[in-house]
């Protein structure tokens, strides 16, 4: 019959529209919610009312008033292009922030800056909450709305739609029995249960489970193992903000390997004892924290220091004894708090063991002693090939390139996505020390012809073959 295709036709039709609806854009605070922890709480603050490693976000888009708003969404979404271009607010921030380096974005779209702009207004105004709308899609981006469209509407847009198609498939029935009378033709309509179990819908529910599945195992495939802003405890409170800056401890002092090998390598417990075997009471944390180090070790530093013999022998008893008699002196010689021993501060020390035993043995194994277990915090693919020593000690790039101001954090946290664009993105618009290069000299001679000239202002790494697959995949 001419109207029998026209069900599956129709069904197919809805599934598409409602996969377009769905994966429209929507502009609301809560979607730039999500997007600030993923993209940007690494570097600014939430309140957006105060610095971090970046400006507060609050008022950016005032601050940016005197340019056409596309330079706001351009700035967000790849800061180091428009600086290129010399664009005069773009530098004085650049400039502002010591030229710390702001992470692109290439594949944020305007309407998910939109929703970013929207969480920052109403984070700042502090109307998050009962801002539920957003700011206009696009270029409209000024005034955000008091109300939104959540996702309900796409689901209410499908329901009704399926009750179309429906009433459509009724409909064709209709005209098909009466198309069979005129023939002379016999011509059983059919029950909703058979036009809901027919074929075509069958197919069509096939087609769309199939659809939506390859959809969700490829988005989710995409974000496997993208954990920026991840930042764990760990079983030693080691502040980054005071060792690498109160201190200045500089950073491959401890993480030797980042100079010499592929790994910038965690340091072993004789680091630490480098200064902790002089410096035995913690600024923050007391006895509670630089006991774990010992501990692991069979190190009691009463007096000039010395090793615990049989240590490993031991019984935790005997382990607890020997070292809160030690963390009861050491309190007592350098804590104004504690004069002499109190019951407190017996429970204190106490309660400092408990910790050092639970955050030494992680309630799988006995003993205490032993290397102590970092819980990783930066972790590529295994497929993956970085090398530490070829971006720090050839590429002279600084840590807090890729780890961001790691000497402002107490508690480290993933500062960069360390994703495949992300990666790209860097090779594309860093420049090489090209010409203090030997290697370089005698490799590239076109390139230095070029530079000589003033034919080309630097050589990236995506010019020397910095986005071949087999650099990073071999």
């Amino acid at each position: 019959m001419i109207y029998k295709s026209l069900i599956f036709k129709s069904l197919i039709s809805i599934f598409l529209l409602s996969l377009s609806l769905s994966a429209s854009a929507e502009v609301s605070p809560d979607i730039g919610k999500n997007l600030f922890k993923t993209k940007c709480a690494t570097c600014h603050n939430k309140n957006m009312k105060s610095a971090s490693t970046g400006p507060a976000l609050g008022g950016v888009q005032e601050r940016w008033s005197d340019y056409p708003e596309s330079d706001l969404y351009a700035w967000i979404r790849n800061s180091q292009a428009l600086i290129a271009t010399g664009h005069k607010r773009a530098n004085e921030v650049y400039i502002e922030y010591d030229k710390q380096l702001m992470q692109s974005f290439p594949e944020i779209t305007d309407d998910e800056i939109g929703s970013l702009l929207a969480y920052i207004n109403g984070m700042a105004d502090g109307t998050y909450g009962a801002l539920a709308g957003a700011v206009a899609a696009g270029a409209s981006t000024n005034q955000a709305q008091e109300k939104g469209i959540g996702g309900w509407v796409y689901w209410l847009l499908l329901g009704v739609l399926g009750f179309f198609a429906f009433i459509l498939s009724r409909v064709i029935g209709n005209l098909n029995y009466l198309a069979a009378e005129k023939e002379g033709r016999s011509y059983q309509r059919k029950t909703v249960f058979e036009t809901l179990t027919s074929k075509g819908v069958i197919s069509f529910i096939l087609f769309g489970l199939i659809v939506l599945g390859a959809y969700t195992a490829a988005s989710n495939a995409i974000n496997l193992g993208r954990q920026q802003g991840y930042a764990p405890d760990q079983p030693i409170k080691f502040s980054h903000a005071t060792h690498a800056g109160e201190h200045k401890i500089d950073c491959q002092y401890c993480h030797d390997g980042a100079r010499r090998s592929k790994h910038a390598v965690i340091p072993a417990t004789n680091t630490c004892m480098n200064c902790h075997s002089a410096i035995k009471y913690g600024s923050t944390y007391g006895n509670a924290e630089l006991t774990k180090i010992y501990a692991s070790t069979g190190y009691l530093p009463k007096g000039s220091g010395q090793q615990i013999e049989g240590y490993e022998d031991l019984s935790l008893d005997e382990k607890k004894e020997i070292y809160t008699g030690w963390m009861l002196e050491n309190a007592i010689e350098n804590d104004d708090k504690f004069e002499k021993v109190t019951d407190a501060l017996l429970e204190t020390i106490d309660e400092q063991w408990e910790e050092v035993v639970v955050s030494l043995s992680h309630g799988q194994k006995e003993g205490i002693s032993g290397p102590i277990e970092w819980t990783r915090v930066h972790n590529l693919p295994d497929h993956v090939y970085f090398n530490h020593a070829q971006h720090v000690t050839v590429g002279g790039l600084e840590c807090q390139q890729c780890h961001g101001k790691v000497e402002e954090m107490d508690v480290v946290a993933q500062y960069a996505p360390l994703s495949m664009g992300w990666c790209i993105n860097c090779h594309r618009e860093t420049n090489i020390q090209f010409s203090d290069n030997d290697y370089y000299a005698k490799s590239y001679e076109k390139y230095h012809a070029e530079l000589a000239s003033g034919d080309r202002d630097g050589v990236t790494v995506e010019d020397i073959g910095g986005l071949e697959c087999q650099k990073c995949h071999y």
